[in-house]
């Protein structure tokens, strides 16, 4: 069988895109699964920082329940949450309103929502992409 370099190169992306490491963890482009408790325990407005270190902020706004991305979008540093329900990047500067969206640069991409859902138990599940 040939291969052009083209397709050899589409063939072992697909491969890769598949794959774990050696010792069985997942690799960069896959989601993880965290469970960020019951959903009762963020029944007042505001911004939860319980779960940064993770790489997400649990934003309770009126019948809103979600997961923000804590990662500055343009270096990817963590996010500080501010007394105001912003996000301020200690790194380079840039601000981000309550919903995500840049309010101050060098960041130019608004901060993702993250996929999440409340399970059977009660208990509000995130999809965290892994770092």
């Amino acid at each position: 069988m040939n291969l052009t370099r083209r397709e050899f190169l589409l063939l072992s992306a697909g491969m890769v895109a598949g794959c774990k490491t050696v010792d069985g963890s997942p690799t960069a482009s896959q989601e993880h699964m965290v469970n960020a408790g019951p959903v009762a325990d963020y029944a007042a407005d505001g911004v939860y920082g319980n779960f940064r270190d993770q790489g997400f902020f649990i934003i309770r706004r009126g019948n809103q329940l979600f997961a923000l991305s804590a990662i500055c979008t343009h270096r990817k540093c963590k996010l500080s949450a501010e007394p105001d329900r912003s996000f301020y990047c200690p790194c380079h500067g840039s601000t981000f309103d309550p919903t995500g969206h840049v309010t101050n640069g060098p960041a130019r991409r608004d901060l993702p929502t993250l996929p999440s859902d409340t399970n059977a138990l009660g208990q509000l599940i995130v999809n965290v992409l892994a770092r």
